[in-house]
């Protein structure tokens, strides 16, 4: 007897041993909700618009994305048509989603897909308008109705959670183009053909298991300002026009963008209605011939990593200098000075670094969708498809927290908008250090190696 059942022990180890392990099936929801403004407001992006926006060109939502394996943690992915989330605004909705649906913060990822025809939100781009009390009431209010809506709109996907198939394919975009132009004093914002862009169009594709489509996820990495700030109807610029044509083309099916490191990189030609429009189509093309061909199937446990990293500034201009800049013709140079010699005279001193937020979703060892806060430029994608490899991986930029442009190293020799300038709009205090990019990537790969992704 004793033999006998030291025979059936092994048996059971060997086979054990000799057949794979399955994971367990994925489930998800998919949700939308509209965020179009119920009344004229200031629209975000440029600091040239003087007056609240005049209608709509077409409604701007808000989306939502729940993830789970079978009676495992769910993570939640969150795009919108606007500029982006501040801090406040991104921590407020966190707080709120992990009281009504026990989602921790690592299971939330919000990002935008930086519409310069969106509406501007409450403690984004501070230093960028010039708003009365009145208007300054109505961007509190529609930040509250926003705040809101999102929660709404998770709870929704939650609820509406079902067995599905996932898998992942990518495109090829074709109106993307580096804006940072050299010129005599340095960049401006131009068109450089020569410059760096990431033209690759990442795509999921969520389906029952009876292989009805439900859900589309795209990505590109291009500013969203096709439309200039002569334009005041609010829209989600090409990418809402591709949002849009994705779903009237395959009816019951929710389409989410969602938006990549593109700050340094603009759509070409812009400037048009019409070319938002084209740009938008042509997007939707490239992503329509992805669901239709052959793509890799996406299995296995859903992981979740978010922490933060503080960031150096540089050294910011003395007192004595903000004090001269007191005499400046330029309003917003001026009007920036005048905060920062209130918070100096309040705090003693400006601030030296600031929490830099990255987050994480992981499904087995089929996708990696990496998301990094602020205006994020190409070379950041870039270098993380060098250092993790771009088998199944996905980066995104503008996500939970959009408080200035994150340049890379090199652009630090260069100058330009993104490095200098744009700070004054965002309201900090001096350029950051040129070495945010490693203290950046460097704590992107040891998040990831924490959900399983190894470096090369």
């Amino acid at each position: 007897m004793k033999k006998l059942f030291y025979f059936c022990s092994i048996a059971f180890i060997i086979a054990a041993f000799s057949f794979p392990v399955f994971s367990k099936p994925l489930k998800a929801g998919i949700a939308k909700v509209v965020i179009t403004p119920e009344k004229p407001i200031w629209l975000s992006g440029y600091a040239a618009r003087n007056k609240p926006s005049e209608g709509k060109i077409h409604d701007i939502y808000a989306k939502a994305l729940a993830i789970a394996e079978e009676d495992g943690r769910a993570c939640v992915l969150v795009t919108t048509d606007i500029l982006g989330f501040s801090r406040e605004l991104a921590e407020s909705i966190a707080e709120t989603a992990k009281t009504k649906y026990g989602l921790d913060r690592d299971q939330l990822m919000l990002n935008s897909s930086h519409t310069h025809t969106g509406p501007v939100i409450r403690h984004s781009l501070v230093g960028a308008y010039q708003l009365d009390g009145e208007q300054a009431t109505v961007i509190y209010e529609y930040s509250q109705f926003l705040h809101d809506r999102v929660i709404w709109v998770i709870g929704q996907a939650l609820k509406d959670m079902g067995p599905v198939k996932i898998s992942l394919g990518h495109g090829t975009g074709n109106f993307a183009v580096n804006r940072r132009e050299p010129a005599e004093n340095g960049i401006k914002i131009g068109v450089n053909p020569k410059g760096v862009v990431d033209q690759d169009v990442p795509v999921l594709r969520i389906e029952s298991t009876r292989d009805k489509l439900l859900g589309i996820v795209f990505g590109y990495a291009c500013h969203n300002t096709t439309l200039t700030d002569k334009f005041y109807q609010v829209s989600g610029d090409y990418a809402g026009f591709a949002q849009a044509e994705l779903e009237k083309s395959n009816p019951g099916v929710t389409a989410m963008f969602v938006m990549g490191c593109g700050a340094d990189i603009n759509p070409n030609p812009r400037s048009t209605l019409e070319l938002a429009q084209q740009h938008g189509s042509s997007l939707a093309g490239v992503v329509e011939q992805v669901v239709k061909g052959k793509m890799s199937s996406v299995k296995g446990s859903v992981k979740t990593a978010f922490d933060r990293v503080n960031i150096p500034f540089a050294t910011p201009p003395t007192r004595a200098e903000f004090q001269a800049r007191l005499s400046a013709q330029n309003s917003f140079k001026k009007r920036h000075a005048e905060r920062m010699l209130a918070r100096m005279q309040r705090d003693g001193k400006l601030i030296s670094e600031y929490p830099y937020t990255i987050q994480i979703f992981q499904i087995g060892n089929d996708f990696t969708l990496i998301g990094l806060a602020g205006e994020v430029v190409t070379d950041y994608a870039l270098r993380l498809k060098k250092e993790l490899g771009t088998n199944g991986l996905w980066v995104a930029g503008y996500t939970n927290d959009v408080m200035a442009y994150i340049p890379s190293a090199r652009m630090f020799s260069e100058g330009g908008y993104e490095v200098v300038d744009s700070m004054i709009y965002y309201d900090q205090p001096t350029s950051w250090a040129p070495e945010i990019e490693d203290k950046i990537i460097s704590k992107t790969l040891e998040l990831a190696q924490s959900v399983g992704r190894k470096s090369r």
